[in-house]
């Protein structure tokens, strides 16, 4: 689902953040990202989300070479991936509806089936019946289980998580992991940035680690 070939990216003349990276990520693999940090952790996934582009080598998604998506295309792209942050980053002034509604809204979804969509993800992460709720009403694993589910309203074939347990203690950020382990179950790949590296250990899953730009195991 996700390829990475011979990836580098720089900034500057001879300071790379990442050199050389080759991988590949199975449809419904669920893999976790780990390293130091400064590492290149953030800019590898900006890199499939097309946020940055490579300065060397290729990525491909569900097999189509990132380098032939231009950047008029990069919306539609970005309609296959799903991401999720560290601070939820959700909108405190509107309900939980309205929040995991937006990505369909934009996209201009009909309201029937935005509603449908909505209620649907909400019941993903356990929190049917919560529409109406305001964020700050919530506890932060709960925000966080928002988050989730805006990120995954669009049916993403990819899920993308940047620390997505960095503010929650271990209990909460175990029920989150299930909850992405859920998602790669019904198909979703899913690849997860984070510094816990005993959660990681726990959850056996496959760890690509990075150091200093470099792919050190995986």
């Amino acid at each position: 689902m996700i390829q990475f070939k011979n990836v580098s990216k720089g900034y500057a003349v001879n300071q790379r953040v990442l050199d050389g990276l080759s991988f590949h990520l199975a449809p419904g693999e669920l893999v976790f990202l780990t390293g130091h940090s400064g590492a290149g952790k953030s800019t590898l996934l900006k890199l499939i989300s097309l946020i940055e582009r490579p300065t060397t080598g290729d990525i491909l998604v569900g097999g189509r070479p990132l380098s032939e998506v231009s950047r008029y295309q990069i919306p539609y792209h970005r309609r296959e991936i799903g991401v999720v942050f560290q601070n939820h980053q959700l909108l405190m002034d509107r309900t939980l509806f309205e929040n995991v509604a937006l990505p369909l809204q934009i996209q201009g979804f009909e309201p029937d089936e935005i509603a449908r969509r909505v209620r649907a993800a909400l019941d993903r992460v356990g929190l049917l019946g919560r529409e109406q709720a305001m964020p700050l009403e919530l506890s932060g694993g709960e925000q966080q289980r928002v988050g989730i589910a805006r990120a995954v309203v669009n049916r993403p074939k990819v899920l993308l998580a940047d620390e997505p347990t960095g503010n929650l203690d271990p209990a909460l950020s175990a029920e989150v992991m299930r909850l992405f382990e859920r998602f790669s179950q019904v198909g979703t790949t899913v690849l997860i940035a984070t510094h816990d590296l005993d959660l990681v250990k726990r959850m056996g899953h496959r760890q690509l680690r990075l150091s200093h730009g470099h792919l050190v195991g995986g």
